[in-house]
């Protein structure tokens, strides 16, 4: 597992049949620091609603990927699993890891179904 923020999103206009109705995300990786670290990757978004500007929790590895999407043949190896609210460092102070916004409804669906 990995911690990154959500950069934006990403439009394909042609996708694997398995992936066609997630979200896509690019997210850039973090540092333990909370910096960016240049290094960015896409997921897909398992049903959690991050929006941009957002500190998740990313799995990047492909068998765990694909079990949370209950998918065992969907190619996709990284998916953002969890928003993170706050990071707790050795020192133990609690630092706000994500800007606090006017939480939006989330959406009840079952994973691998698209909402409607």
């Amino acid at each position: 597992m990995r911690i990154g923020r959500i950069a934006g999103t990403v439009v394909a206009t042609i996708k694997h049949p398995a992936l066609a109705h997630w979200r896509w995300l690019l997210v850039d990786y973090l540092a333990p620091d909370g910096a960016p670290t240049g290094d960015y990757v896409i997921a897909l978004d398992a049903g959690v609603g991050a929006d941009q500007g957002q500190t998740v929790l990313i799995m990047d590895e492909g068998n765990g990927a694909r079990d949370v999407l209950g998918d065992p043949a969907a190619p996709v190896r990284t998916v953002v699993v969890g928003i993170v609210d706050a990071i707790a460092w050795e020192k133990g102070e609690l630092e706000e890891a994500t800007p606090a916004k006017t939480p939006r409804p989330r959406v009840k669906r079952q994973l691998g179904k698209r909402a409607s």
